[in-house]
């Protein structure tokens, strides 16, 4: 037996760090150890032994008269305790550079030349040695280079040091060489982890993923740790890495894989990949899928991945699905935060199902949700309110308002009175609209420009244009200003009451105050124009509008060509279109219907022809407006048996049926013809088609019976208007009044006024 193994138990661990362990350690046990982080020996301490002082003296100095010779006695005595692993360790430590700890391992190397197990523990203290200095990595490949092929194995460690100073230099192919000569019995997670690392940094994605397959196996000797997830979910959900694209697919296929080794990706990646997925057309069932398996994997401890999910499946209308998350949320105890609850509230008032959200509200404010207490705050409060409002329900969003008051760091804020004020403007309660903007002031709450502009568009859009004005005014003197939308409103108002004068005006101010007109201000006032047929007017803001930047868009050039076919200028209607096919516009439906109802009134029915054959060819479906145009143009020329013909086509062949305005302009041109029964036969074509008549259809029937003196007839169609609710106008009661007093029958038409039926037996008063 040598002298090595001679020493007594009290010897130190050297003796046991030489010697095979007998026992078998716990499998699991010995898992974890290996699949753990890479061990860091402790630093060394002050009070080092004599021992190490005594060897590492020798190796310091150039003068040792002999001490070197020392060497083996001094740390492999034949008597006594051998040196521990930690006094090799700090013995290296001490040394002043690799040089010297490259002497030390030599020393060692022919003292104990068969002892790989010590010479591969002192070779990775010398890379240790190489790696604190300058150009470490360099100096690391030499020493790897050196004892390559030198039949010394590398410790688990040594490779881990150097794989990690090769990745911080970009030493891909190094690093990979290392971990090849590594024993695969000490490729540790912790080393793979490294590797995987870098190789997703320098876009080697594809070897990074065939490195993560080993580990990801059902039985894998080195499974994936929290690391391993960290390294990976954080390099393939990043935007701007390097590499080839890996696909939403893939990234689920690894999700599911790391699960089963009970590794999750956060909260943050995981919420990622699910709006990932839910990005993608037709994905959202997938997103549905991962998130339910990890749920029940225990790997979902968060909300906001579920959030994630709750937003797609809301934009998708998906209320049971999002039911069935919020149970098993509660399921798993993951508990909902405030924001959980407005997307379902938010999701629900989108689709006017304010019913629904008001009982979620309710369950929050009773401290109970489903078994979740969440209060909710102004947010939830403001989209129910806006919810109530765009259901004409403001007054119940006025109640809320004064529950929000009661409720602790709930107060009402701008957005709560701006939803309110809208829902009251559109509903054309002005007065109340103000009262609550009065109210916003009095309690504190800062008005903003969404305010204004609701307040004035409100009144504009109510014929109170002057009050517009002036409230914009005062607004502008408290030092609110307005912006485009505020003189999109006032402009368009102008405009509808042909007040050109002042939307030109409005329109300088709006440039004066530094306010730059947006596509919008300049399509409303290009249009306000033409319609009061001021074109050149018109082309001259059109002429600025491209001057800011903003190119006419079809709508607008087709405002321009109706503008001019009405004025007649087809010169000019020419030259629009001409230069809206150069911007790239082809003509649409409604250029083709402007440009044949012009044609039609002008009676050239052969260039009607040409335009509906290129309208067909260009796959430009007619419109009830074509048709209209035709119709009535047929009318105005007196062909009224062309003007039926294409009726019975369009009624019988097209796809497209006759609405009151074409029966009106048949019924008027045939009363006008004294075609008194094929104007009835019409009427009652339209009862059979569920075309609803109004006022102007009936009084051109009255007419057509007053000459014939048709008056049981007449009584028919008064309780037909009157079932219709269709209100007579000054005409209706024109035509009726001279008739019904010249016969006597003031009664019957009292009772008309008043609602009531007025039908006589059939025939009584016929000529």
């Amino acid at each position: 037996m040598s002298a090595a193994l001679r020493a007594s138990p009290k010897q130190s661990n050297l003796l046991r760090f030489l010697k095979p362990q007998t026992t078998t350690p716990n499998p699991s046990s010995l898992l974890r150890h290996l699949s753990a982080e890479p061990h860091h020996h402790p630093p060394p301490q002050n009070d080092s032994s004599s021992l190490v002082g005594q060897v590492v003296e020798p190796l310091q100095t150039t003068d040792n008269d002999g001490k070197e010779d020392k060497f083996p006695d001094l740390l492999f005595p034949s008597t006594g305790p051998l040196p521990s692993p930690r006094d090799v360790l700090q013995t290296i430590r001490r040394l002043g550079s690799t040089a010297e700890a490259l002497k030390f391992f030599y020393r060692v190397q022919t003292v104990r030349p068969q002892e790989s197990e010590l010479l591969s523990f002192t070779l990775e203290a010398v890379f240790e040695h190489a790696s604190r200095e300058p150009n470490s990595h360099s100096k690391l490949l030499d020493l790897f280079k050196r004892f390559k092929n030198s039949g010394i194995p590398f410790s688990a460690n040594a490779a881990g040091l150097l794989i990690r100073s090769f990745g911080r230099a970009q030493m891909v192919d190094e690093s990979l060489l290392v971990y090849n000569e590594l024993c695969p019995s000490h490729r540790f997670t912790h080393i793979r982890n490294s590797l995987i690392d870098l190789l997703f940094r320098r876009g080697r994605v594809d070897d990074g993923l065939h490195m993560l397959d080993e580990m990801l196996k059902p039985n894998a000797e080195f499974p994936p740790n929290s690391n391993t997830g960290h390294i990976v979910f954080n390099a393939l959900l990043k935007r701007d890495r390097i590499g080839r694209a890996v696909d939403e697919e893939e990234v689920v296929g690894l999700v599911s894989k790391f699960s089963k080794h009970d590794v999750f990706p956060n909260s943050v990646w995981l919420t990622q990949l699910i709006n990932r997925l839910c990005r993608n057309t037709g994905w959202t069932d997938r997103a549905w899928d991962i998130l339910h398996e990890l749920m029940k994997s225990g790997g979902v401890t968060e909300a906001a991945s579920c959030n994630a999910l709750l937003t797609a499946l809301g934009k998708a209308r998906e209320f049971g699905k999002m039911n069935t998350v919020m149970a098993e949320m509660k399921k798993m105890n993951i508990q909902p935060s405030v924001v959980t609850f407005g997307i379902l509230v938010n999701n629900l008032c989108k689709v006017r199902r304010v019913d629904e959200a008001l009982e979620v509200l309710e369950k929050m404010n009773g401290g109970e949700n489903d078994g979740f207490s969440v209060e909710p705050d102004v947010i939830i409060y403001n989209t129910v309110i806006d919810g109530l409002c765009k259901v004409g329900r403001q007054d119940e969003g006025l109640g809320l308002l004064e529950r929000m008051r009661s409720q602790p760091g709930c107060m009402p804020n701008t957005v709560t009175y701006n939803c309110l004020i809208g829902g009251y403007c559109k509903s054309s309660e002005i007065k109340a609209a103000l009262e609550l903007f009065d109210e916003m002031n009095k309690n504190g709450v800062p008005p903003n420009v969404i305010t204004l502009n609701t307040l004035v568009d409100g009144m504009c859009k109510h014929g109170r244009t002057a009050s517009a004005v002036q409230f914009f005014r005062e607004m502008q003197g408290k030092g609110l200003k307005g912006n485009a939308v505020t003189y999109a409103s006032l402009i368009n108002a102008f405009c509808n009451v042909n007040n050109i004068g002042k939307a030109i005006d409005l329109f300088d101010e709006m440039l004066e105050a530094r306010c730059s007109p947006d596509a919008i201000v300049y399509y409303t006032l290009i249009s306000g124009l033409s319609r009061a047929g001021k074109l050149d007017l018109a082309s001259s803001v059109v002429s600025r509008m491209k001057e800011a930047g903003f190119s006419p868009d079809i709508v607008t050039y087709n405002v321009l060509v109706n503008g001019f076919c009405r004025t007649n200028k087809l010169d000019k209607a020419y030259e629009t279109l001409k230069e809206m096919e150069e911007a790239g516009f082809k003509p649409d439906g409604v250029t083709y219907n402007t440009l044949i109802s012009y044609f039609s009134k002008s009676g050239d029915f052969t260039a009607v022809d040409k335009l509906t054959k290129e309208m067909a060819k260009e796959g430009i479906v007619p419109t009830v407006v074509t048709y209209g145009a035709l119709i009535h143009a047929y009318c105005l020329s007196e062909k009224l048996d062309e003007a039926m013909k294409m009726f019975r086509e369009m009624s019988s062949s097209s796809k497209v049926p006759p609405n009151t305005v074409i029966y009106n302009i048949l019924i008027n041109s045939l009363i006008k013809k004294n075609q008194v029964d094929e104007a009835l036969s019409l009427m009652d074509d339209m009862k059979v088609k569920e075309v609803k008549p109004n006022t102007n259809t009936f009084n051109a029937i009255f007419k057509g019976l007053k000459e014939k003196n048709q008056l049981s007839k007449a009584f028919e169609l008064m309780d037909r208007m009157t079932e219709h609710a269709c209100n007579p106008d000054y005409i209706t009661m024109e035509i009726l009044t001279e008739w019904l007093s010249a016969v006597g029958e003031t009664k019957k038409l009292k009772s008309f006024v008043h609602g009531y039926q007025v039908s006589a037996p059939s025939g009584k008063w016929e000529k």
